[in-house]
């Protein structure tokens, strides 16, 4: 049968139309936009036990002040040596940001720091501060407007704290060795002429307040579906009381079942036990960490690490501490192991474990 003349040359064409395609060059499509060319799909990064350091309650008042005029990294002192080696550290920063203000009327003690103290916490090893506590805000409404300022000029991560309900309760995100870790911060501890002035709201600023528990239940929640790891650090207990509250026990119990990993706080000057509940880890007192006020139970204190993956805190370790000229010093010698000891005596009325369910 004869061929039309100009079928070969057509047949040509789509045969080399049809290897381009194949070969993945971009083609017109209806849009206009070039066809999609394949890819490798690269596999999700796999999850490796990480380290995590939390320490208790800092403020740079009396003797500490003077700390910020020279090398920020000498600014905590020499536990800052223990707090760099962990991927990731967080305390508590118990004062205002600010050099101005006033004072919160009938106040008996009220702390501020200027902005220097960012850096000095960045140099010492410190990657998040949570400033939900009773003396976040003491310097009131121009306070706060400083520390928001201060927050963002320097770009430091903290939590707890902020423009409104929205930015306080929000949590620090990071990823550490393949997890995605949130943590939250939150206070319980609040005076009561203050509660209402210093909880931040849906148009206000503020500190986020655990006693607004279920908006607390809520956060928490929200960080548990995009996070491997939620740790919630909390200002919480009653001051020189030994063993947590019904409230504190309460509200662990609480924040565990929303799917909080790690719940740890300070707030009593002196240091609480911890422990696990369940598969979980809570921690109910820091105590002080760099302070002006130090004794033989006020000065007490150490660092919390944490050794975890996903949601499984694989390891516990405390390392001791003493405070001395405002700083922490790590116990050394013979006074280490009796130090350790006495820790892990204070669990003894926390209801936790020593170790997590099997």
């Amino acid at each position: 049968m004869r061929r039309d003349p100009l079928v070969l040359p057509l047949l040509a064409l789509l045969l080399v139309a049809g290897c381009t395609a194949a070969q993945g060059e971009p083609t017109p499509t209806g849009s206009g936009e070039p066809r999609a060319t394949a890819t490798k799909s690269h596999p999700k990064p796999r999850r490796q036990p990480y380290t995590i350091s939390f320490a208790g309650d800092v403020h740079f008042e009396g003797v500490l002040r003077t700390r910020l005029d020279g090398d920020p990294r000498t600014a905590l002192g020499p536990i800052a040596s223990v707090l760099r080696k962990s991927d990731l550290t967080a305390l508590n920063l118990e004062t205002a940001i600010t050099t101005g203000g006033t004072p919160a009327p009938g106040k008996q003690f009220t702390f501020r720091a200027p902005p220097t103290a960012f850096a000095a916490l960045k140099a010492a090893g410190v990657d998040v501060v949570t400033m939900a506590n009773n003396h976040g805000m003491d310097y009131m409404e121009p306070g706060l407007k400083d520390t928001l300022a201060a927050i963002r000029k320097s770009r430091f991560p903290v939590v707890g704290i902020g423009k409104d309900e929205a930015e306080a309760y929000r949590p620090f995100r990071t990823t550490v060795k393949g997890n995605r870790v949130a943590v939250i911060g939150a206070t319980q501890v609040l005076d009561s002429q203050f509660i209402q002035s210093w909880t931040a709201t849906r148009d206000k600023g503020g500190l986020a307040s655990a006693k607004n528990e279920p908006r607390l239940v809520q956060a928490v929640r929200q960080a548990r579906k995009a996070s491997d790891t939620v740790i919630v650090f909390l200002h919480w207990g009653t001051e020189l009381v030994k063993c947590p509250t019904p409230a504190q026990r309460s509200l662990a119990a609480t924040l565990v079942d929303a799917g909080a990993d790690v719940v740890v706080g300070s707030h009593a000057h002196i240091l609480l036990g911890g422990g696990y509940s369940g598969q979980a880890y809570v921690q109910y007192g820091l105590g002080n960490f760099a302070f002006y006020n130090w004794g033989p139970d006020t000065g007490t204190t150490g660092v919390l690490t944490l050794q975890i993956n996903g949601r499984k805190v694989l390891k516990d370790q405390w390392t001791p501490a003493r405070i001395s000229g405002g700083v922490p010093i790590p116990v050394t010698g013979a006074g280490r192991q009796q130090a350790l000891s006495a820790f892990r005596a204070l669990r003894g009325c926390t209801g936790l474990a020593a170790a997590p369910d099997a």
